[in-house]
């Protein structure tokens, strides 16, 4: 039974939700993107926004960069950072994601003792058990003839590698695809007092799940992530809490941007039936490149945002410091300048692979590597076993506006 803190935290949510909604109407960008009909495609809108300036103030207060250029110039300036100057650190917020939320010098730290796990050499590693999972998995969707492309194959591949590189024994992909919507869906805010409390109990458990994990590698290592991560905590290089919301961002992380990208790459794919015949002709070679091309033109990841901590100008506006940017990864995507015939999805674009989906400068997605190569080969394959793949029914989008993907995409063979 809700509580009256809980209907007071209701109320406040939906006025919140009511001003948005309010200034969507008007047409704010910013508010748009986050109601329908704008969040199921934003792209005409982006389109119209690529016809203006590359930055606009929103109603609600932030400047939006809608430019690539503008895009890439504000995450790879070293003093546009992700916490506002003077901001509150990152454990008071909703949810700790480690160095994902923090500036350097913790930053810098973190993600130096995550990033041996993603090493180019390491990465190549995991080729042959990722192929191993996606030719599992395909088996046993090919025998059914229809299957959810989400629920049978994009979801348990990333969540199978990310499990096996942290060293996690049990895998059950039904609570982890939960604790990821749960995150994910958090990145646009919370809404409603029972994802609060959803949030918070997807946070509790995976926190569980690892402080469990992390006694069993004291005792007994292996090559995983996490008993690395264990050396460092006795070597006094990253405390304990550090270490439990950085493993809580290694898997959810892991999983959730590669999901996205093989379910929103197969439905490209098959809505333009003509390059997913190409795919099938040549999966070999063109894998990569619609790996790239997926990113471009619909990015599993659409915002992300900055603060300035110092006077900077972009896009020909003047930002005093502290103001916050946020920034339209999806829209960058799109931009003209950068991409000819932004909207044409093409597996052959040359320099798709410009795209911003992974971000750019510090925060570059220390896992884009890993991604990639679950992408290519999960394209590849379904290219190579299921030519005659098409969706059996009108895939369900996310409602999120942060992460861009399907929650359902009914296929046959």
């Amino acid at each position: 039974m809700p509580t009256l803190d809980d209907l007071r935290l209701d109320l406040r949510l939906r006025a919140q939700h009511g001003l948005t909604w309010f200034f969507a109407q008007t047409g704010d960008p910013l508010s748009r993107i986050d109601h329908r009909p704008w969040r199921a495609d934003p792209y005409p809108l982006f389109a119209r926004m690529h016809a203006g300036p590359p930055v606009v103030r929103s109603r609600l207060g932030p400047l939006v960069a809608v430019g690539h250029a503008a895009n890439r110039q504000v995450l790879r300036d070293r003093d546009c950072r992700v916490r506002a100057p003077g901001g509150p650190p990152p454990e008071e917020g909703l949810v700790d994601l480690s160095f994902l939320q923090r500036d350097p010098p913790d930053h810098t730290r973190l993600r130096a003792l995550a990033r041996p796990a993603f090493s180019p050499r390491r990465i190549e590693g995991y080729r042959a058990g990722i192929q191993k999972i996606t030719d599992r998995l395909l088996d046993a969707a090919a025998a059914r003839g229809g299957f959810d492309l989400m629920r049978d194959f994009a979801a348990p591949l990333p969540i199978a590698v990310i499990s096996e590189l942290l060293g996690i024994p049990e895998v059950d992909n039904e609570r982890f695809l939960r604790y990821g919507n749960a995150l994910g869906a958090s990145l646009d805010g919370v809404r409603s007092a029972r994802q609060y409390r959803e949030l918070r109990r997807a946070a509790h458990e995976i926190d569980a799940l690892f402080a469990r994990l992390i006694e069993v590698r004291r005792a007994d290592p292996g090559e995983d992530a996490v008993s690395a991560l264990v050396t460092s905590l006795e070597e006094d290089r990253i405390t304990a809490a550090e270490l439990r919301t950085m493993a809580r961002l290694l898997l959810i992380a892991g999983f959730e941007t590669t999901v996205n990208l093989i379910g929103n790459g197969v439905a490209a794919l098959l809505r333009h039936r003509g390059e997913w015949e190409r795919l099938c002709a040549d999966p070999g070679g063109l894998a990569p490149g619609a790996v790239e091309e997926v990113l471009r033109f619909d990015s599993p990841v659409q915002v992300t945002g900055r603060y300035p901590h110092r006077d900077i100008e972009v896009g020909g506006l003047a930002v005093p410091r502290g103001t916050p940017v946020i920034l339209l990864l999806g829209a960058a995507g799109r931009d003209p300048e950068v991409f000819p015939e932004p909207d044409r999805f093409d597996i052959t674009r040359a320099n798709a692979a410009e795209h911003l989906a992974f971000s750019a400068g510090a925060h570059y997605c220390l896992g884009a590597p890993l991604a990639r190569l679950e992408g290519e080969i999960a394209l590849r394959a379904l290219a190579e076993r299921l030519p005659g793949l098409r969706a059996a029914a009108v895939p369900t989008r996310r409602r999120t506006t942060t992460i861009r993907g399907y929650s359902r995409f009914p296929v046959r063979v």
